[in-house]
């Protein structure tokens, strides 16, 4: 029997992410495996075959991949050729549900089978796309438990693998805040697009922050698919940091966070945050008409109520990011309180090992 050919396709740095562990899982639970991948630098040194840097291309939103059609046209018609002439023994669809939802399609003509892994978020908007999925995917590998339940309810194949991150974020020790010179972590995003919104109003919520807190240091948390002069002139005690092992970030006082995967990261790792998100005004009416949830940060979705505050679009001003991060510099019982919040979110999405147990349903699916 030959060995199999698998295709993962993932679009965004956090898909990259995820998929590039799911790689390197399926290489040790069979070594003969082949994988040809579209994702970002993490999958392009993962893969044995690399086919297209998608997470690069910061292509997000409603009405900003517009822009983009062009290029996806063409990488959605090589990705049709590949499942047509190469025939692997699965596909692996990471998140980026826009994209793949063109692909599932091809790969279901081919006669290939479809697995999902990082379900998109169909609880959050468009619970239709949970029919689509149906028709299209073999097996769902969910990553929350509440979606387990949900596409099980709906008569879709679904597991619960864990959540990819605890295979990443080590459990944090204890950590008693700075008061004198405390550490700020600063997370703009990872695209372009949110660099641009984000970077300017962090910069000067930290200086007001600072005229009280003349200690007070800064981190920028770069984005591996960024550079340096993406982060533009730093303020006078902030430096910017890369890191692949959350050692510093483990470390800060408190964070001042876009909304997105690197709010569930803190909440893993106990750090108190202010959340914020600017999007185009366009987006962000069609979000907001969509989106049927009370809150955007996962941690606040995960416990049911507010841990942290949110700050979007017009509220997200630099006087109310740095009252609201004032609140918990100034507060010890609330970034205690809040502190155990968030790493009871940790205790709820299970134990790590989540590439392992999503690999190895995929190589069973494959095997069909």
């Amino acid at each position: 029997m030959n060995p199999p050919l698998l295709l993962i396709v993932a679009g965004d740095p956090s898909g990259d992410l995820h998929a590039s562990n799911l790689i390197k899982a399926l290489k040790r639970q069979d070594t003969g495996a082949r994988v040809a991948a579209v994702g970002g630098p993490l999958c392009r040194e993962a893969a044995d075959e690399f086919l297209e840097d998608l997470a690069s291309r910061g292509v997000t939103g409603f009405l900003e991949p517009v822009l983009k059609v062009p290029f996806l046209l063409r990488l959605g018609s090589r990705l049709k050729t590949f499942l047509a002439e190469r025939r692997p023994a699965a596909l692996v669809c990471v998140d980026y549900y826009g994209f793949n939802r063109r692909i599932l399609p091809m790969a279901q003509a081919a006669g290939v089978p479809a697995c999902y892994f990082v379900s998109p978020q169909v609880w959050a908007s468009r619970p239709g796309r949970i029919k689509i999925l149906k028709r299209l995917v073999r097996k769902m590998l969910v990553i929350f438990p509440f979606e387990e339940k949900l596409y099980r309810e709906a008569g879709v194949p679904v597991e619960f693998v864990g959540h990819p991150l605890l295979d990443l974020i080590p459990e944090p020790s204890h950590h008693t805040p700075d008061a004198d010179t405390p550490l700020l972590g600063l997370l703009p995003g990872s695209r372009s697009s949110e660099l641009k919104r984000h970077i300017p109003l962090f910069y000067e919520a930290f200086r007001l922050l600072r005229k009280t807190r003349p200690g007070m240091r800064g981190l920028v948390f770069a984005s591996p698919n960024q550079p340096d002069s993406a982060y533009g002139l730093l303020p006078e005690g902030v430096e910017i940091v890369r890191e692949s092992d959350y050692e510093r970030r483990a470390a800060l006082d408190l964070a001042i966070c876009s909304s997105g995967t690197a709010t569930l990261e803190n909440a893993l790792l106990g750090v108190p945050m202010v959340v914020v998100y600017k999007l185009s005004w366009p987006t962000y009416a069609i979000a907001r008409a969509l989106v049927k949830v009370k809150h955007i940060a996962m941690a606040n979705l995960l416990a049911g109520r507010g841990v942290v505050p949110e700050l979007i679009q017009r509220d997200a001003t630099p006087e109310r990011v740095a009252a609201e991060a004032a609140r918990f510099l100034d507060d010890a019982d609330l970034w205690t309180r809040t502190r155990e919040d968030l790493l009871a979110v940790r205790r709820s999405l299970g134990e790590p090992g989540c590439a392992d147990r999503a690999a190895r349903a995929v190589l069973i699916e494959a095997a069909r």
